[in-house]
């Protein structure tokens, strides 16, 4: 159920035994969940080595479902999703559907089975829901009728990407395991938390970790492959901040709900404009005690 940089991240991080509900295959309710969605987040590595994080959206039935052991992604979503490379089959893939209008959320992790003009087809080996903690409520609308996406790459992180961390209150990551036998592979995971919970310190990345299921999932990665992207949604401009890089782990005990920080040592960043229809401002945070999870 656990590879091993999960189960040494759940060593040092002083747990006991952690019992995880994940399933070989998708449960019924998971199926439809993801069937009525119009945003889909995945994750898969480039060929570069680096993971890529990206945002796929589409009409209701753009992620569907045949079976339980399958999920199914349209090429038109996926070929509109700027910096994702084009999936064969062999690669493995994390996938996480979220609906930030109820705080539900549920996760699928496996490997490309098929591909062909219209679709392709992940052979699901994880599926497995996550507590709504730390997902801020927002209502998001998907427009077909938005402009084409813009992709920058920056040398630095400029002025306006230092303000879109800062005001930032949800990213992305996306991590990859080597995988052994029937566990590790790629996993994309939310974090959420209040605008400043993502700060600069000496041109890194600080991101705190706060109390969560014990699964350490994404940190597990790290400790194995420490390379990384991180999807940033700017919800008020319909924009996002891409970055890859390397990270590191603090375990040192931090304050109250924060167990502990890790950074990421930024090394590439690409700046999407008109991503997705820009949301309203109306935001109801989930904890205002926190600042992440």
């Amino acid at each position: 159920m656990f590879h091993p940089g999960e189960q040494h991240a759940q060593q040092r991080a002083g747990y006991g035994e952690v019992r995880a509900a994940i399933y070989p295959a998708m449960p019924e309710q998971h199926r439809q969940f993801f069937a009525g969605l119009q945003t889909f987040y995945l994750a898969t590595l480039g060929e570069d080595g680096y993971p890529v994080a990206g945002l796929l959206q589409g009409e209701l039935g753009f992620v569907s479902s045949a079976g339980s052991g399958l999920l199914t992604l349209t090429q038109r979503a996926l070929r509109a999703t700027p910096l994702l490379p084009a999936l064969k089959a062999g690669m493995a893939v994390g996938g996480l559907g979220i609906d930030f209008s109820n705080r539900r959320r549920n996760r699928v992790n496996g490997v490309v089975q098929a591909v062909d003009e219209e679709q392709v087809a992940i052979r699901v080996e994880e599926s497995f829901g996550n507590c709504p903690k730390y997902i801020q409520r927002r209502h998001l609308r998907y427009s077909s009728e938005k402009g084409p996406v813009e992709v920058e790459q920056l040398a630095t992180l400029d002025a306006a990407a230092r303000y879109a961390l800062g005001a930032a209150d949800t990213f992305f990551v996306a991590s990859v395991a080597p995988r052994q036998g029937d566990v590790g592979g790629t996993d994309i995971s939310h974090r959420g938390g209040l605008p400043g919970f993502l700060s600069l310190e000496q041109g890194k990345l600080k991101i705190p970790d706060y109390v969560g299921n014990r699964y350490m999932n994404t940190l597990g990665n790290l400790l194995v492959e420490p390379r990384c992207a991180l999807l940033i949604p700017d919800f008020q401009q319909g924009a996002a901040l891409h970055i890859q890089g390397k990270a590191e782990i603090d375990w040192q005990r931090g304050k109250g709900l924060t167990e502990r920080f890790w950074y990421v040592e930024i090394e590439k960043v690409w700046r999407i404009r008109q991503l997705f229809a820009p949301a309203g401002l109306a935001v109801e945070y989930a904890d205002s005690s926190v600042a992440a999870g």
